[in-house]
């Protein structure tokens, strides 16, 4: 197969002007009215409350409303809607996680296994349905079903998908048997992409594994390592439009052809006096953001006071762009090489008043199990903080209730008024 067209090396600039907001192309289908059901089941659960009554339609229709669902999110959709709705749909178990049987990538040999699972943002609807009710509740990551197969498993509880609004997140992957957080694992983060648009097709395995960044072609089955990129730990992978981004320990990000496996450094510029931990957060193929949690040296470390800055890919000009404004998006910021990954929503999908809104960052994964919304141009009451970065805004908690990495990554959240 033929090389890629080579991109120009990216360089970093900051302007004025924010990046072009995505424009959303509507495609019209002139189909039948079958087609007309299967697109409105995906929305059921935003128009759940409407006068649609989803548990009449025949069982005929639901079974070939079923044959025309694509992937585990619309399965995943269409169970919650109704209980006669989740006999017609069994759960998906063979759509919901893919594995690899790859050659061992650490000294030992043998055999490993790369698993593949889609990650959700699930919102549990309060009991007296009122959605601007707070504290909400959320859980973000990996699902599988229970016993009965009307739950999604968030180990070490469940929770009833027809409670729950439901938006997808995209997939993430993992090592099975690996735990990234610990400090005898040489293994901090990896990714697969397809070689081809076939299912089943070529694929291609990066990972970082010590101080090496390693590849895997599916034709060949053997770890390769990749020339020209830092030295320095790698703290997560995540793929964007086609391509593998890794980022390290000491700040560098690189970006990474899947076919030449040629990197091209994207190193933003030093903040003077300041350390910092960079993460990278995909907003599906549209965008891809730069995170920088801003650390003062010889300072005392407080995360209730820290400041980033976030900044988006411009891959036409090949830039860097530094932002002060999302738009509708949400970032959600998960602890470095945790499998429940970083990821971005709408605030358009969720409800005004349930403590998460557009523009805003949310590190769901912290240390001391607490943090606040980050927000741009918080004034925090000191006239020697700089206004220009993103840092907590005190307006609502976020309180991590519970994380399980391992047999099922989901981390829980309640969000909640702060106290004055």
């Amino acid at each position: 197969m033929a090389p890629r067209k080579k991109s120009s090396n990216m360089v970093w600039v900051v302007k004025s002007k924010q990046p072009a907001k995505t424009t959303e192309v509507e495609t019209e289908k002139n189909t039948s009215l079958l087609s007309d059901s299967v697109s409105k089941l995906q929305l059921s659960l935003k128009d759940q409350h409407t006068s649609s009554d989803w548990s009449n339609l025949p069982d005929e229709l639901l079974r070939i409303i079923s044959s025309k669902l694509e992937d585990c999110f619309d399965f995943i959709h269409a169970r919650a809607v109704c209980s006669p709705w989740r006999s017609i749909f069994p759960f998906p178990s063979w759509l919901l996680r893919t594995s690899y049987s790859l050659p061992s990538f650490d000294r030992f040999g043998g055999f490993c296994t790369l698993e593949k699972f889609p990650v959700f943002l699930f919102r549990v609807r309060s009991p007296e349905d009122d959605d601007h009710a707070l504290p909400s509740q959320f859980f973000v990551g990996g699902v599988g079903p229970d016993k009965s197969g009307d739950h999604m498993v968030t180990a070490p509880t469940s929770i009833n998908v027809a409670d729950c609004q439901i938006i997808p997140l995209g997939h993430r992957c993992r090592m099975v048997g690996y735990d990234p957080d610990s400090l005898s694992t040489g293994y901090r983060g990896v990714a697969i992409l397809p070689l081809n648009n076939e299912e089943g097709g070529e694929f291609i395995v990066l990972i970082g594994y010590s101080h090496h960044m390693l590849a895997l072609r599916s034709t060949e089955m053997r770890w390769m390592e990749v020339d020209n990129c830092s030295r320095a730990d790698c703290i997560d992978i995540v793929t964007f439009r086609g391509k593998f981004y890794p980022v390290f320990t000491n700040g560098d990000v690189f970006a990474i052809d899947p076919y030449t496996l040629e990197t091209t450094p994207l190193r933003p510029p030093q903040i003077a006096g300041c350390g910092r931990l960079n993460y990278l957060v995909p907003y599906g193929d549209d965008e891809l953001y730069l995170v920088e949690r801003i650390i003062v040296r010889n300072g005392v470390l407080s995360f209730a006071n820290m400041a980033c800055r976030v900044s988006v890919l411009d891959e036409e000009a090949g830039e860097w762009v530094v932002v002060s404004d999302l738009g509708d998006r949400v970032l959600l910021i998960g602890q470095l090489g945790n499998s429940s990954g970083n990821s971005a929503c709408s605030a358009k999908e969720l409800p005004e008043g349930c403590g998460v809104s557009g523009s805003s960052m949310l590190f769901i994964n912290e240390m001391f199990h607490e943090t606040f919304p980050y927000k741009y141009g918080v004034d925090t009451g000191s006239p020697e903080d700089d206004l220009n970065v993103w840092r907590c805004s005190r307006e609502t908690r976020v309180t991590t209730l519970n994380k399980s990495p391992n047999k099922s990554p989901m981390v829980a959240l309640r969000i909640e008024r702060a106290e004055p």
